[in-house]
């Protein structure tokens, strides 16, 4: 059983990417745009308006797989500046302060950044495109394979 499941890891991973990268995007759209019952940032205004633009560019990047780690990184961080400057302050413990969603988002974004995509992914596509001329001799750090979309 533990053979299938880590044979499955690579698969599931870009599924975790795509629902994460979705669901911040979603967010993003929500207080940008007022969809999906959010309430419309003000454009411009700091710091609502520019983390919800993080939100939706971020997410949408995750959820494709391009420039995953990348976007992670800077998803991740946004999400951790949310935590500490607008819900901790209130109190220390996310499920006093309502910061639950930021202290979520910000560990999820944190793995990718070091997880990687996953299998299915179009830094995957893009990447094996530009690996495709380098010599079969070279050492692969990552051992997943690719999968085409």
């Amino acid at each position: 059983m533990p053979a299938r499941l880590n044979h499955a890891q690579p698969y599931v991973l870009s599924l975790f990417r795509f629902v994460i990268g979705l669901l911040f995007a979603i967010h993003g759209a929500a207080s940008l745009f007022g969809m999906f019952g959010g309430n419309q940032a003000e454009t411009g205004a700091w710091p609502g308006w520019y983390a919800a633009l993080i939100q939706l560019v971020c997410g949408s990047l995750v959820a494709l797989g391009l420039g995953t780690r990348a976007a992670a990184f800077l998803a991740s961080g946004s999400m951790a500046y949310a935590y500490f400057k607008v819900h901790q302050p209130e109190s220390l413990l996310p499920i006093e302060n309502g910061g639950e969603p930021s202290a979520l988002f910000c560990w999820a974004f944190l793995l990718l950044v070091f997880t990687g995509p996953g299998a299915v992914a179009l830094d995957r596509l893009f990447g094996a495109r530009n690996t495709a001329t380098a010599s079969e001799d070279t050492p692969r750090h990552d051992r997943t394979r690719a999968v085409s979309i």
